[in-house]
């Protein structure tokens, strides 16, 4: 991992912000001229710290949603069962966000389902499958509190 100074830390902080942001405006913001700032955001690119840009899309635009975080725990615990697991997770649309976890679940996998009905036939067509599924715990979100990029230390070295 390359060491990361004031400079890039604050180049990150205000990308993970506005990821949008003039080259101008951005060099502008951490005091350097434009050459140099833009060599740090190629160098940052190309050792894959700034992984890619994107949009956060209102949720609104595809007609409503419903986020569901689901807790899965896995008959067996093997690699074949968590790539065959994993493989699954990856062919469905509605899961949006899936991460392996310790503590007594092998899962937790986020669904944006049109309906509750339909995020619930979905679960139970993955029941019957292949996927080794021995549990799982339902979660229905009633409010987002907070939704926001991650913050960069700028005090700190990543």
């Amino acid at each position: 991992m390359m060491k990361l100074d004031r400079f890039d830390l604050k180049i990150l902080d205000i990308l993970s912000q506005d990821g949008r942001i003039t080259k101008s405006k951005l060099a502008e913001a951490i005091n350097l001229s434009i050459s140099p700032c833009w060599e740090r955001v190629k160098r940052l690119e190309k050792a894959g710290i700034i992984e890619g840009y994107s949009a956060r899309i209102n949720s609104e635009v595809q007609g409503p949603r419903n986020p569901v975080w689901v807790q899965i725990e896995l008959k067996q615990h093997n690699a074949e069962s968590f790539a065959r697991f994993e493989a699954l997770v990856m062919e469905t649309p509605d899961v949006t966000e899936c991460v392996a976890v310790g503590g007594g679940v092998d899962y937790l996998v986020k669904f944006e389902a049109r309906t509750i009905d339909s995020y619930q036939r979905l679960m139970d067509k993955w029941l019957v499958s292949e996927a080794g599924i021995e549990r799982y715990f339902t979660y229905i979100v009633t409010k987002t509190v907070k939704h926001a990029p991650i913050g960069i230390d700028t005090d700190g070295v990543i």
